[in-house]
């Protein structure tokens, strides 16, 4: 028994003079939680979130970004459920832009909408993700590797905007970002797919009437720009009529109403013009009822037009060489 207790003793003596390497202890604090103090570190590192926040806004209004990262990223990391966590998050994206790493920055910023949706600079988030988004669509270059502008995409530039709107469809600036998407695809030359983001626009904010004329109006243009490119199809064409009239119904009152009805009239001159292609087409297949069917909607479509009168020239060739064909044709 002596023995086992002279044994046990030892043990209490011999932990006890080894060094100890157990953890820190647990704190909890207000808006920070439980959460271990940790003991050294560089200079810039603190024990309580607040203090490392601090740390990191102080560092960034001197301009010293490479502290206020990793200050911001350790408050982050380290506390991620207390009320600086936020905070931190939205510095890491000032950070970023401060450096002109405008990629990283809108992706810190959706981190914060992400994963902590209840943020006090919610709105400001927003307000410059959509800065962000514009200087790309205004020409700016992403960059290779993060570091090395080397290509513009307004793909990148669409997605982005449309990031804005998805999470803050009611926010101030989402009228203005689902219409930016329409540029991005005009910029691309995809000009259907704009008309499809200003028609989501002017359906979304169909009770905002600013917006959604403005909305009518580019998709009209739109689907013009699409009508200037088609040499045979002006189905795009016609569409823009149809938006053109939607606005004109919808907001007689407009400022552009005189202007949407002159590019109308010059859309039923490409209508005329691309009738005429088409019929001269099959024209020139020997196909002479097709040719007759679309030099027929050159007249209707601009009766004034040039092409009107040159189909109607070449439905008198046409009208021979059709009864011609009609004569040769074996009896029955």
């Amino acid at each position: 028994m002596k023995r086992g207790v002279v044994l046990i003793s030892l043990i209490v003596l011999g932990l006890l003079s080894v060094p100890s390497r157990c953890p820190a202890p647990l704190v909890y604090r207000p808006g920070e939680g439980w959460t271990y103090e940790s003991v050294g570190g560089g200079k810039w590192v603190r024990a309580r979130a607040k203090d490392q926040l601090d740390v990191a806004q102080e560092a960034f209004n001197n301009k010293q970004y490479g502290v206020a990262k990793k200050a911001a990223r350790r408050t982050v990391k380290r506390w991620p459920l207390s009320d600086y966590a936020p905070q931190a998050q939205y510095l890491l994206g000032r950070v970023y832009e401060a450096r002109r790493h405008d990629q990283r920055a809108f992706k810190e910023y959706q981190k914060l909408i992400e994963k902590y949706p209840k943020a006090a600079d919610y709105d400001a988030v927003l307000q410059r993700q959509y800065e962000i988004a514009n200087r790309f669509l205004g020409g700016q270059w992403f960059k290779l590797w993060g570091f090395i502008p080397f290509f513009r995409s307004m793909e990148k530039t669409a997605d982005m905007f449309t990031k804005v709107v998805q999470s803050g469809p009611h926010s101030a600036i989402a009228p203005d970002a689902q219409l930016k998407i329409g540029s991005a695809r005009e910029k691309q030359k995809e000009y259907i797919l704009a008309v499809k983001a200003y028609e989501k626009a002017a359906d979304i904010y169909h009770n905002r009437p600013k917006i959604a004329a403005e909305a009518i109006y580019r998709a009209g243009m739109a689907y013009r720009k699409a009508a200037q490119t088609a040499e045979y199809d002006q189905s795009a064409a016609a569409s823009a009529i149809a938006t053109f009239t939607d606005l004109i119904t919808l907001y007689p009152d407009d400022s552009r109403v005189a202007e949407v009805r002159a590019y109308m009239r010059t859309l039923k001159t490409e209508q005329a013009r691309g009738a005429f292609q088409t019929a001269r087409f099959y024209e020139k297949k020997r196909q002479w009822d097709g040719a007759k069917v679309y030099y027929n909607e050159a007249v209707s479509f601009d009766p004034e037009s040039t092409y009107a009168a040159e189909a109607k020239r070449r439905l008198e060739t046409v009208a021979r060489h059709s009864r011609a064909k009609t004569a040769s044709a074996p009896t029955p």
